[in-house]
């Protein structure tokens, strides 16, 4: 009997350190908050319903990882810019971005940065995945909005088809403010832009080990601007 109160405290002890444990080291999954953000613009209705098709690779591959909401923002015309409400599921996802035809304008980004600004305010945005091929706006303007978020400590991955040198400046200093990442991927290039967004959507839900975790061409350009 004089030994029970030892053995009674060293189950306690073990007890107590298992708690710590669990709280320190294996935190439950984070449920990620990714702003896709699309220029729907007339030149770019092919990439659009690629985009369409890719989208639910995005939430698979943080199945394991935690969750992932996503908030579509796209515009199109001379002035429309809209966002859809946050949806967990693709086939949600996929169903708003059908109804959705690019028609012709210019693009607006600094509005999309701008929403993302009031979004993360409410509620933290894990990050901004954006996919465009043109930039038509003060480059100032477009940095001083990306310095913005940058402050609110929401990454933009900007993610560029083609090749034109005025887009690429511009989109890597706004992945830059924002401690984002800039890529560009080849027209038409499906497979590109899936690699792509995959990583974003790890990232998004997992941060910095998650997406230390994955092993492709991709990741490996992303991780090395992000750890610059």
């Amino acid at each position: 009997m004089t030994n029970q109160p030892s053995l009674q405290n060293q189950s306690t002890t073990k007890i107590d350190a298992f708690l710590k444990d669990l709280v320190e080291n294996r935190a439950p999954p984070r449920h990620g908050r990714l702003l896709f953000a699309l220029d729907a613009t007339a030149s770019r209705q092919p990439t659009w319903d690629t985009a369409c098709m890719l989208q639910a690779e995005m939430f698979r591959e943080v199945a394991t990882i935690g969750g992932l909401d996503m908030q579509l923002v796209y515009y199109r015309g001379l002035t429309e810019c809209r966002a859809s409400r946050w949806i967990s599921h693709p086939d949600q996802l996929a169903k708003t971005m059908s109804q959705i035809m690019c028609q012709a304008g210019h693009t607006q980004i600094e509005k999309v940065l701008a929403h993302a600004q009031k979004e993360t305010k409410l509620l933290q945005v894990s990050a901004i995945a954006f996919v465009g091929d043109a930039m038509e706006e003060n480059p100032d303007t477009l940095a001083h909005e990306a310095d913005k978020l940058g402050t609110l400590k929401v990454p933009v991955f900007m993610f560029q088809e083609g090749h034109d040198r005025k887009v690429e400046h511009v989109f890597r200093d706004i992945a830059r403010l924002t401690h984002g990442a800039y890529c560009r991927f080849n027209p038409g290039a499906a497979y590109q832009l899936a690699e792509l967004l995959r990583a974003v959507a790890v990232f998004a839900a997992g941060g910095m080990p998650a997406l230390a975790a994955q092993h492709n061409a991709s990741v490996v350009k992303l991780l090395g601007q992000l750890r610059g």
